[in-house]
């Protein structure tokens, strides 16, 4: 140790120079800055730091605000936040399908625990609100369809919301609505010939009528009524869903308020093959999953797309359309909420009318050519 005024080598931890008796500054070691783990971008462009001893997760838009705010949490100069019990995400999807059963449809506890056994599984042990969702949703879009991960989100926003957790904004995949098959007026009369006295008759002319699947295994004989005035009707309330166990289960409302409702028969075939059975006996019994196998075979038997029951659904608004049913009267009978459903139907029926007359147009002018040619 040298002494501070005269130079000379002293004892180490001497208070005093024994050549000179000044008075020595001990030397005081900086204090250790205060350190914390590195922060981390997120796929949001947010920055986080996540304090292992203080059981605290601290996200910033920037590194430098990230950083200032985990040194301030560790020195004490900001409260930290009391600490709560880890909710992991499977547990919390768990907890809310068990606290809702009652009120959820079987089809979306089903579609629930679809998420919860198959989606996110490398998140389901991790703390719900600490998961980058942005990072998680990415790397499903990578495995699944666009569908399939926005309903795996829903899911998992479900959860957060039943415990009170704000989700966080991401950007979810697009994808495009109204992409499966069906039939349109041409193939229609195509169809109905070609299903004629097959064993999935019946289901075929009811789907044709707008009927979902659930709502056609839930009707009855007596759901076929008729009407003071002498005109036929089905009468469309409940349905037969599957539910988390993938077991049928029978509901007593429809899909929604819109779906309950009453439409005139209009196949006039349908009332021929009815079945000669008690009122109260369901009109099918086999598995649901059956019949749109049929109908699919049915539909590739004619060189016709395979629909199943929801594309002869589809079929039916297709066919309003070129009815010149009105799209309100559409929405009503085939029990749509949805405006928009029915508009993109309209929409596509009117472009393919449009290349229709587009070639109607050509082959006119290419007779017209044609026989110039020949004079």
């Amino acid at each position: 140790m040298i002494c501070k005024s005269c130079g000379r080598e002293i004892e180490k931890n001497s208070l005093f120079c024994n050549w000179c008796g000044e008075k020595q500054i001990k030397e005081r070691k900086k204090k250790d800055e205060i350190k914390i783990p590195s922060p981390h971008k997120l796929a949001s462009g947010n920055w986080n730091v996540y304090l292992a001893a203080e059981k605290q997760s601290i996200t910033e838009p920037t590194r430098e605000l990230c950083i200032a705010k985990a040194k301030a949490v560790r020195a004490g100069f900001i409260e930290q936040k009391k600490s709560t019990p880890r909710l992991t995400t499977g547990d919390a999807i768990e907890k809310m399908m068990a606290a809702e059963k009652g009120v959820l449809s079987p089809s979306t506890l089903r579609g629930y625990g679809i998420t919860r056994r198959n989606r996110f599984q490398a998140y389901m042990d991790k703390d719900i609100s600490s998961v980058d969702w942005q990072t998680a949703i990415s790397a499903e879009c990578l495995l699944v369809s666009a569908k399939t991960v926005c309903n795996a989100w829903d899911a998992v926003v479900a959860a957060m919301r039943y415990f009170k957790i704000t989700p966080p904004d991401v950007k979810l995949p697009k994808f495009k609505k109204g992409g499966q098959p069906y039939l349109d007026y041409e193939q229609i009369q195509r169809f109905i010939p070609a299903v004629r006295g097959k064993d999935c008759e019946l289901a075929a002319l009811l789907a044709l009528h707008s009927l979902r699947l659930s709502e056609l295994l839930a009707l009855k004989r007596s759901s076929i009524v008729t009407a003071k005035a002498g005109a036929e009707y089905i009468v469309v309330s409940g349905s037969i869903v599957p539910d988390e166990n993938n077991t049928f289960v029978e509901k007593d409302t429809n899909k929604t308020s819109h779906s309950t409702r009453e439409i005139p028969v209009l196949i006039p075939r349908l009332l021929e093959i009815l079945p000669d059975i008690p009122p109260e006996d369901r009109l099918f019994h086999e598995n649901p999953r059956l019949i749109g196998r049929r109908i699919n075979r049915v539909c590739v038997s004619a060189n016709l797309p395979p629909v199943a029951v929801h594309g002869l659904r589809r079929s039916f608004a297709s066919l309003c359309y070129h009815l010149n049913w009105s799209e309100i009267r559409t929405m009503s009978v085939g029990g749509w909420t949805d405006y928009k459903t029915v508009h993109e139907h309209y929409l596509q029926e009117a472009q393919k009318d449009k290349d229709r007359n587009a070639k109607k147009m050509q082959r006119f002018y290419a007779d017209i050519d044609r026989r110039s040619k020949a004079t």
